[in-house]
């Protein structure tokens, strides 16, 4: 650099312009997402959020933070930037309503090696329209562009989510009695857990294209692969409403033994049966053409339950009814007995899947 020539952010990577023209066109979509409690509009230094108190007497905030992890690798590889902020909303408010709380608000971060306005209108677009899904506002967020640590192409998002629910109503293991039946709710798909896994044994052992047609699917792998995360919110609020819910489970991370186990008291172990359902075509690809282990498929994946509730036995055909009407695909999973047995796992699979 010569001493006539004047060093500046722009010229470090860093497009201030840029950034400025992709707040513009996320806009519209931040709008779409909201609700009556937001106070301003999208660029202040902070959202505000009125919380009417006289809704709750004794009201308990809920909160959430949770990224998409490296399904955004395949949204990077097709080009195709619109659905993965649909999945980081639903890893976040799903893990919100568990507690029986409503989502109120959802803040993002998107960390990008370059800022392209378009591709950040585009993710926009997707959380915007989670939050439209989950019934909660879209209430701001931080683009932040890191040159020099990010690649020029490469980008990251996360996001926290704020819920309150009434301190009497909030579920949790000590709600959980003997005799409680357990309801499944299908995914949608891979969700948003296990990517890596599932990138491994289908693009690179297997070498499946992602743009190649998969009859097994009726789509193409990509397609596939990009289904956005089903989100529960709003069923499994209206579920709780209208039956003895005592507990939720949302099924990420660590599959559905370990994440229902979580929610199961001492004393108590959820015990389920694999007959009741059959996984996803995905799955079982998956499966055969890595020879993966089951057990490692079940601690991995979700299998296609997204969500589990806990309900009295009374109430099940009131809570399938419920769940039915809203489209949500939903069976009596298993049932909680008592075990003597400190020690045992909190929830167990037994039987086998039908034609898997």
């Amino acid at each position: 650099m010569s001493e006539s020539t004047s060093a500046t952010y722009a010229a470090a990577g860093v497009d201030i312009e840029a950034g400025d023209q992709a707040v513009e066109l996320l806009k519209p979509h931040a709008e779409r997402a909201s609700r009556p409690e937001v106070l301003g509009g999208v660029g202040g230094f902070a959202g505000l959020f009125s919380l009417k108190l006289d809704r709750w007497k004794e009201p308990v905030l809920a909160s959430s933070t949770d990224g998409v992890g490296t399904k955004i690798a395949v949204a990077q590889a097709l080009d195709k930037h619109d659905t993965v902020g649909i999945d980081l909303v639903a890893m976040v408010v799903d893990d919100l309503v568990v507690t029986g709380a409503e989502p109120l608000f959802l803040q993002d971060y998107i960390a990008v090696g370059r800022v392209v306005p378009e591709k950040i209108a585009a993710l926009v677009a997707g959380i915007a329209e989670g939050c439209v899904q989950a019934g909660c506002a879209l209430l701001g967020g931080e683009t932040a562009e890191h040159p020099g640590l990010m690649g020029e192409h490469d980008y990251d998002i996360s996001a926290t989510g704020v819920g309150v629910v009434e301190a009497s109503e909030v579920l949790g293991p000590e709600r959980v009695r003997p005799g409680d039946v357990v309801i499944g709710m299908g995914a949608s798909g891979l969700h948003s857990n296990g990517y890596s896994l599932a990138r491994h044994v289908l693009l690179e052992i297997a070498r499946m294209p992602l743009e190649g047609h998969v009859e097994e699917f009726g789509r193409t792998l990509g397609e596939e692969m990009l289904e956005p995360t089903r989100i529960y919110a709003k069923d499994c609020l209206a579920l709780a409403a209208e039956a003895d819910v005592r507990t939720f489970a949302h099924i990420t991370g660590g599959g559905l033994e370990a994440n229902l186990a979580r929610v199961i008291p001492a004393g108590l172990r959820a015990e389920l049966e694999r007959s009741t359902w059959t996984p996803a075509p995905v799955f079982a690809l998956i499966q055969q053409r890595g020879k993966v282990e089951r057990a490692e498929m079940e601690k991995t994946f979700n299998m296609g339950v997204g969500m589990v509730a806990v309900v009295g036995s009374e109430d099940v055909d009131r809570a399938l009814a419920v769940l039915t009407a809203r489209h949500v695909p939903a069976w009596v999973l298993g049932e909680i007995r008592t075990t003597e047995d400190t020690e045992a796992p909190r929830a167990v699979l037994t039987g086998d899947h039908p034609r898997f």
